[in-house]
């Protein structure tokens, strides 16, 4: 089941994803996306952040009973279905589990704890995802489990490559995969970075973005 789960996700570059899963279409941080993008059924979105709720991308995927899954800040971005979390919350939407964790920075001030921004763990088809969110490597990535993670490399506004693997080690999932590189900030070679260092340690999936 993994692996059919990762056949139906798709990295939108930088913290964007979409996935068909349980029967419905799933956006994570949909940013810079494309017109022929399916709607979508539920949307997450992890924080306000331009980057990461971009009511204009969102608009290209709501269809009439579009779910969106927000926390507070971003939700007063957005108009439509709105469901808002904090950290520790958890939901069921569409026959799908949602859970809220926390993310946030622990030495740059871009994302402070005290915002309660979110990563999200969504079971659907018996497999637990972790997406991330914007986060440093935090102690609560410890207590994760996951099936696939996927991380934020690019460091700047978040984890390094080289703390993203101890986080990666910590969680221990079947699969990783980084995001956050490449476009806005971070190179490609954080992402090669972060496959050498977990090679022969983790399954590594390098994801090619979707133009």
């Amino acid at each position: 089941m993994i692996d059919q789960i990762l056949k139906n996700l798709t990295w939108l570059g930088h913290d964007g994803f979409s996935l068909k899963a349980g029967g419905k279409t799933i956006y994570i941080d949909p940013y810079k996306v494309s017109g022929d993008q399916e709607p979508a059924d539920i949307i997450l979105v992890t924080h306000e952040h331009y980057d990461h709720c971009s009511p204009a991308d969102i608009e290209k995927l709501v269809k009439s009973d579009t779910i969106i899954i927000t926390e507070p800040m971003a939700a007063g971005k957005l108009k439509g279905d709105i469901r808002t979390m904090r950290p520790g919350d958890s939901m069921q939407v569409e026959g799908i589990k949602v859970e809220a964790v926390p993310a946030y920075n622990t030495n740059k001030k871009f994302h402070p704890q005290t915002n309660k921004w979110l990563g999200f763990v969504i079971s659907v088809d018996g497999i637990k995802i972790y997406h991330a969110g914007d986060t440093d490597y935090i102690p609560e990535m410890k207590r994760l489990e996951v099936d696939i993670a996927l991380l934020p490399v690019s460091g700047t506004y978040v984890m390094t490559a080289r703390e993203a693997v101890q986080a990666a080690l910590d969680i221990n999932p079947q699969v990783v995969i980084p995001m956050h590189y490449g476009s806005l900030v971070g190179t490609p070679e954080d992402g090669a970075e972060f496959v050498r260092a977990l090679s022969g340690k983790l399954r590594v999936e390098l994801l090619k973005a979707k133009k």
